[in-house]
């Protein structure tokens, strides 16, 4: 492995959590329903979290020598993440965000191991800090 993969991998994350983000904001929107107070508390404290990311993944592909992605085009292309073009029920909305969360957490461990591989420190403490904050966000959207 090279770090050009890992490269790859990091731009595959902006984008997944992009998309994530997005989801978690149209979720935080338009969820309805008796728990509406406490959902929509969660998914805004949910987006912001993966808001506040963003640009910390995009500065790691700078460090390793690339441009970040950063238009809708190239996110559609590359994330790993499918978009939410209903509004569903909020149990669904847990469910799909759980679902992606996954997804992203995948996206994490094998950017991980490549970043181990590259001697990558920097890279893999930010991927460590952001495996542990999408593992508890993996918890809380189970619960729902």
């Amino acid at each position: 492995m090279d770090k050009e993969q890992l490269i790859s991998q990091m731009k595959v994350i902006l984008a997944s959590s992009f998309s994530f983000y997005l989801k978690a904001h149209n979720y935080h929107w338009n969820v309805r329903g008796p728990n509406f107070a406490q959902y929509h508390t969660f998914f805004g404290d949910l987006y912001t979290e993966v808001w506040e990311s963003l640009d910390t993944t995009a500065e790691e592909i700078r460090k390793l020598g690339s441009f970040a992605p950063g238009s809708l085009m190239r996110y559609s292309e590359i994330t790993r993440i499918e978009d939410e073009l209903n509004i569903p029920d909020a149990p669904v909305m847990f469910q799909r965000l759980a679902a992606d969360n996954d997804k992203l957490l995948e996206l994490l461990y094998r950017a991980r191991a490549t970043a181990d591989e590259v001697d990558a420190a920097g890279t893999l403490d930010y991927l460590e800090a952001r495996i542990g904050i999408h593992e508890k966000h993996r918890w809380m959207l189970k619960s729902f």
